[in-house]
């Protein structure tokens, strides 16, 4: 068997893409926010059923920027369990993360114990939806209204998402959302932020263009953010076929609960109601006492046979060495509990159901 990667990038087909960027040879505009970016950046705004889109590039100087662009100080509440990039994007503005820990079931921000963490010196809540779980919007939604406070979604795992018909983009007062080529939907390199304020789309513009706004007019301080047009035309292929993806995805989620649903020490990924799901992700959380293997013994079961599993999100953002000694971790003990335990098998739209089956035999081979 080849190697199986934990994921694989869906790509359109060859002739779409030339065909796409063939103009590009003409008139030789290959940055600079040009025909593609705004084409791609309209589509979005159709797709998403929001009002204001802007692109960057990548999914990090997203979230960065629009913690920039809202001239926060002090205390981000926000959670662990998550990629490097949410923790660092807060940090790097000068902003204190407050770490939140995690529901058990959707490993999204713990809604019961959010209010408890907010103090005079909160100025926002960062929430991630993980795996393509949702939330509880209401309650952070009340919590923010509460207290005054600015809500930016992490939304890089949520792409193309609805709960109760309402698009994901269109929640707080930003969602993030990052293009990589890992992700359900990508640009090759990418990311957006759908937002509410248009000042903040003003501000956003500045800061990703040098504050640029004509060759002899540079009217703020910013830096080098944007979107170059092979990655917009990407996003403009990639676009047509989403659909279709996410329900190649929903079929590959399907085989690995019928073949895993049920089975003693294993914890899958929740369903959640009323959430249109994108299956990005397929997590598994491996209780050893119950199941009678470890999360390393599955890992390198896996391994040895060439297929990727990826212990995601494991180490916590909270114990990272760049931190050290800064935060407790036991005041997440949810999340530590999950880190130590979740593996994520591989899941992308075109996995065949017969290597699907392999992967769970493997798995299910170690159960005692």
């Amino acid at each position: 068997m080849n190697n199986i990667w934990v994921t694989r990038s869906s790509m359109p087909g060859l002739d779409e893409y030339v065909n796409e960027i063939r103009d590009m040879w003409d008139s030789h505009w290959l940055t600079n926010m040009g025909p593609k970016h705004k084409q791609f950046q309209t589509e979005l705004c159709r797709y998403m059923g929001v009002e204001n889109v802007d692109l960057f590039t990548n999914g990090h100087m997203a979230i960065e920027l629009t913690l920039q662009a809202m001239n926060l100080q002090g205390e981000v509440i926000t959670t662990p369990f998550t990629f490097a990039s949410t923790t660092h994007a807060i940090v790097r503005n000068g902003l204190e993360p407050v770490f939140c820990d995690i529901d058990p079931e959707t490993f999204t921000m713990e809604t019961n114990m959010l209010e408890k963490l907010v103090t005079d010196k909160t100025c926002a809540i960062l929430p991630v939806h993980v795996y393509g779980n949702i939330c509880n919007v209401e309650e952070i939604e009340r919590i923010a209204r509460k207290y005054e406070l600015k809500v930016i979604y992490d939304a890089c795992h949520a792409f193309g998402e609805k709960y109760r018909g309402e698009s994901v983009g269109s929640f707080g007062d930003a969602s993030c959302f990052s293009f990589h080529a890992t992700k359900v939907f990508n640009s090759i390199e990418g990311g957006a932020v759908c937002f509410k304020d248009k000042r903040i789309g003003d501000i956003l513009y500045d800061l990703k263009n040098f504050g640029i706004h004509g060759p002899e007019e540079v009217s703020a301080v910013g830096a080098n953010a944007k979107m170059n047009e092979f990655c917009a035309a990407m996003g403009i292929c990639n676009l047509r076929h989403i659909e279709a993806n996410i329900e190649k995805r929903r079929i590959v989620d399907g085989r690995y609960r019928s073949r895993l649903e049920g089975v003693e020490g294993l914890q899958l990924n929740a369903i959640q109601a009323e959430v249109q799901s994108n299956y990005a992700y397929f997590p598994i959380i491996i209780e050893e006492d119950r199941f009678g293997a470890s999360r390393e013994e599955v890992f390198d079961a896996l391994k040895k046979e060439g297929i990727c599993s990826r212990k995601y999100f494991y180490p916590l953002t909270n114990t990272f060495s760049a931190f050290h000694g800064k935060y407790n971790v036991m005041e997440t003990p949810v999340a530590l509990h999950i880190s130590k335990r979740v593996l994520t098998l591989p899941m992308y739209a075109d996995l065949d159901m017969e290597t699907v089956d392999t992967i769970c035999k493997i798995i299910l081979k170690h159960k005692r």
